[in-house]
């Protein structure tokens, strides 16, 4: 072999081990520092995920349940019913949701036994599905001269307190109605309960 042909063969040999060598570093490039292979996504499988953000937990919803933080010592009103029945008022709040919660007790005063049923009102599909309730319960705003329902789901259940059956002698049972809530104007409204005289209620909230 001539001296020309051994140098050829020497510079294409180290041509062919620098392109290797150039691979190789490039590979390397492509790897994280601890040596583990990525996923579809780009991101190393031991990666730790992002906590979520504020806005991503969501705001908390109010909670509308009737009787939770109510001050049982605060008394709006004192209005009373037949049979020695009384019912006190302890709330009468307007909430974000767009509607009036009043919440009290009625208590049975008197040393005989009293039943719930004549509380239910004189709608007869209302009364049918709502017994021994309070759903005859009613709002009037007088500045607005508009009269408000107790609040209903589709299937005509009211938002209010169900199930008042017998009332034992000096018995207390909390109760809770749910109407529209009148224009944010309206701060005064007149309650209604069956059997009980009504009662100016100022509305908080």
């Amino acid at each position: 072999m001539s001296v020309r042909c051994s140098i050829k063969s020497r510079r294409a040999v180290a041509a062919v081990s620098l392109a290797a060598a150039l691979a190789l570093a490039v590979a390397g490039c492509g790897t994280d520092g601890g040596g583990g292979k990525t996923n579809d996504a780009g991101a190393s499988p031991s990666s730790t995920p992002a906590k979520p953000s504020e806005e991503d937990k969501g705001a908390k919803q109010e909670d509308t349940a009737a009787g939770d933080n109510v001050d049982p010592n605060v008394k709006l009103a004192r209005i009373n019913g037949r049979d020695g029945l009384v019912l006190v008022v302890n709330e009468v709040k307007r909430d974000s949701g767009g509607f009036v919660t009043v919440s009290g007790v009625i208590k049975n005063e008197s040393g005989d036994p009293s039943s719930g049923s004549q509380w239910s009102g004189n709608e007869n599909v209302i009364a049918a599905r709502n017994p021994n309730s309070v759903a005859g319960a009613t709002l009037v705003d007088k500045v607005g001269k508009k009269r408000y329902y107790i609040l209903r789901d589709t299937d005509g259940r009211c938002l209010c307190t169900t199930g008042l059956t017998a009332f034992s002698a000096g018995e207390s049972v909390s109760v809770f109605m749910q109407f529209p809530a009148p224009p944010a104007t309206s701060t005064e409204v007149d309650f209604t309960l069956p059997t009980f005289a009504t009662a100016s209620l100022k509305i908080s909230g």
